[in-house]
């Protein structure tokens, strides 16, 4: 497996790690409807394109060069996107891409980790130490699903 940044022309297969990532993992603890609002299967690409440019994520490919997950951490410390395809889950592309997180942290001196978690990642990211700060419930298209806004704290004032 490779890491790497985020390149133009990424965008369409990040959007179908994103779609299958939903559709087939986290359907398990989201309804169908749930899953729908969260991905459709309708996609504005150009819209997915520039949201990708925006958070510029890591990227991991497989060695066939195949697209397989992807994350980003902003300056801020905020994780908005992780998601790794169906096809290798449990396969160390997670723990790759936190650790990129966590260096990248790091190098940037960034006090603490946060994320809106869903109920499927909340296992993985509490073994890397996030904590639940909250329960809540979001509004994507009109239909209300649960997750956890968690945060990991790195960096402690002296």
């Amino acid at each position: 497996m490779l890491i790497r940044a985020f390149q133009q022309g990424d965008a369409r297969a990040l959007w179908e790690v994103f779609y299958s990532a939903i559709h087939v993992t986290a359907s398990a603890d989201y309804s169908p409807e749930q899953v729908e609002a969260w991905a459709p299967h309708e996609v504005d690409i150009a819209k997915w394109t520039s949201r990708m440019q925006v958070i510029a994520p890591f990227v991991v490919e497989d060695l066939d060069n195949k697209i397989i997950g992807y994350a980003d951490v902003q300056q801020t410390g905020y994780i908005d996107h992780f998601f790794v395809s169906p096809e290798v889950s449990r396969q160390g592309v997670g723990t790759l891409l936190m650790r990129k997180i966590h260096e990248t942290a790091t190098r940037r001196a960034i006090a603490s980790l946060f994320s809106d978690v869903s109920i499927t990642a909340k296992p993985f990211f509490e073994r890397w130490g996030f904590n639940v700060e909250s329960p809540q419930t979001v509004v994507i298209r009109g239909v209300k699903l649960g997750n956890f806004k968690m945060r990991k704290t790195l960096l402690t004032e002296s």
